[in-house]
């Protein structure tokens, strides 16, 4: 047991997945919930268990291009390390589980929303999308978008602005944060088939979009505060972190070829998760932590 846990735990463990857990939590917190360890908690691991079942099925699905891509050779699948029709049953299972728990710990709109979100990232994104259209990042992104909406309903039972202003905030976000990473890796894309945009479009024109979505970004970021459902301290920070990543994407549109490139690129990349993890902690603390603590306290 404790060598399948470790063959199968570098499929799931990843910063993507703390990202999307974190969003998800911040929509749950953001709408000032009663204090329930056990809702949150559901929400949690159904959220966990169903980024994990994801996550394994792209992997199985995607395990011919992963083989030929250097960033991705090395992964269990691939590399022979686990068995693929192991890896996607053990996938399915997770998915299964994760909306199951969901509707029984939570509700059945958050489920519901769960099982929405699973299906899209697997069927539309990994088997459609991703080896069709150079959009593949631009539509697909919206799988990632959905855990603070789930987060939300999870409490509320319904959807309402505040949680689609943060599913825009990931949306806009996406972009930007993997054309920069595959403006590093445009030989693998290419070799292996996936017509990401610096394939199709090439490096200018991906560089340009990054930096367009980038200026897109500082007002959907701040709009939280600037419709009155944060304060100033998350409208502070929007701005400020908004402005670096214009910052960021400006040195890559100016950086043409070469090691300067790649290396504006990579720093693009890296902040671009700094400015994700820094704006919904800082909703987090704002709107959620601490009305959660004094609920508890009280």
């Amino acid at each position: 047991m404790t060598n399948k846990i470790r063959l199968y735990w570098p499929l799931i463990k990843s910063l993507q997945t703390g990202l999307l857990l974190a969003t998800g939590i911040a929509g749950y917190l953001s709408s000032r919930p009663p204090f329930s360890i056990s809702l949150l908690l559901g929400l949690t691991v159904s959220l966990f268990l169903a980024i994990s079942g994801s996550t394994i099925m792209n992997m199985w699905y995607d395990r011919d291009i992963d083989a030929i891509m250097q960033r991705t050779r090395k992964r269990p699948i691939p590399a022979g390390r686990v068995d693929p029709q192991e890896a996607v049953s053990f996938g399915i299972v997770l998915a299964i589980g994760a909306v199951t728990l969901m509707a029984l710990a939570v509700n059945w709109l958050a489920a519901g929303l769960l099982a929405f979100t699973i299906a899209f990232y697997v069927f539309v994104y990994t088997m459609w999308l991703k080896r069709r259209t150079p959009h593949n990042i631009v539509i697909g992104g919206a799988a990632g978008a959905f855990p603070p909406m789930i987060g939300w309903a999870a409490v509320t039972g319904g959807i309402a602005v505040e949680p689609v202003l943060l599913f825009l905030i990931i949306f806009f976000w996406t972009p930007p944060h993997f054309w920069a990473l595959s403006l590093t890796r445009t030989e693998d894309y290419a070799r292996a088939g996936v017509p990401m945009l610096p394939v199709v479009a090439g490096p200018r024109e991906t560089r340009r979009q990054i930096l367009l979505y980038a200026v897109a970004l500082v007002p959907v970021g701040a709009a939280p505060w600037l419709l009155g459902y944060a304060g100033t301290a998350y409208g502070a920070t929007a701005i400020l972190a908004g402005a670096l990543m214009v910052a960021f994407a400006w040195r890559v549109y100016l950086a043409r070829e070469g090691e300067r490139a790649t290396r504006a690129a990579k720093g693009l990349f890296s902040y671009s998760i700094l400015y994700l993890f820094v704006l919904f902690a800082v909703l987090l603390v704002e709107r959620g932590l601490t009305g959660l603590i004094g609920g508890a306290a009280a």
